[in-house]
């Protein structure tokens, strides 16, 4: 976009080239399943993401091919065989750094770094929610933000979570992304200790009624603590978003 308004500027091209050069870069058609929206990350400051799942290796491979000339983006929900299925066709990617983070299930591939700006917390309550808090920690990081993190610090021994608290709001984060399952308690104790806002992000982690992650869902939802947003279950991704775009406006 950039380089068609500076050509525009210098004369290079007509105002109807540059304008029509503008629509038409906005979409690009991967044959007849993808519609890739270009401009996002000007647009919203969000990279592009490519949500893996449901897809056929070939298509992703595509897609991650038909995107990749925008200098980075990210595959979500991408499990440990999928990626083994398709990480010999992405060498194809000559300059590129390929990342891919198994916990999170989550791939980068970029030619260039961003600098930070903005900071945010994640904790989880127990260790089998850290896979979700490893994708909004990631995805924050590839946003932009410095994140700290603090795993296992759940209401079973509550006395775990305060120093970890403390270090973060004396770092100056500006959100907390707080993931749980099972009862989905710790949000609710979090808001009540500080002064910044609070993301819930129920895990289905569980059993019985707590199976599926509905139970932290409704628990979180029904927090008596002030101050708190809740994503959907395992949505650690859209945490991060939201948590970035807050911190970001504080800057």
């Amino acid at each position: 976009m950039k380089e068609i308004l500076q050509k525009l500027i210098e004369g290079e091209i007509p105002l109807e080239e540059a304008e029509k050069k503008l629509k038409t870069m906005q979409i690009r058609e991967i044959e007849d399943f993808a519609k890739l929206d270009m401009c996002r990350d000007l647009r919203t400051g969000i990279p592009e993401v490519i949500f893996a799942e449901g897809k056929e290796n070939d298509d992703l491979v595509k897609i991650i091919l038909g995107s990749a000339d925008k200098g980075r983006l990210m595959v979500t929900k991408l499990n440990n065989d999928k990626y083994d299925a398709i990480k010999e066709e992405l060498t194809l990617l000559e300059g590129f750094k390929i990342d891919y983070h198994k916990k999170a299930k989550i791939l980068l591939v970029k030619n260039h770094e961003i600098e930070k700006e903005g900071k945010i917390g994640v904790i989880t309550a127990g260790t089998s929610d850290i896979p979700v808090a490893e994708e909004a920690r990631i995805t924050a990081e590839e946003m932009g933000c410095e994140v700290f993190s603090a795993y296992d610090v759940g209401v079973a021994g509550i006395h775990r979570l305060f120093s970890h608290v403390r270090i973060m709001i004396e770092e100056d984060v500006k959100v907390l992304i707080v993931v749980a399952g099972m009862e989905g308690a710790l949000p609710s104790v979090v808001a009540g200790l500080v002064d910044i806002p609070v993301i819930g992000v129920p895990t289905s982690v569980g059993y019985g009624v707590g199976e599926g992650g509905f139970a932290a869902l409704f628990a979180m939802l029904q927090s008596c603590a002030p101050g708190i947003a809740v994503v959907n279950i395992d949505n650690g991704f859209g945490a991060a978003v939201f948590a970035t775009k807050i911190a970001k406006q504080l800057q």
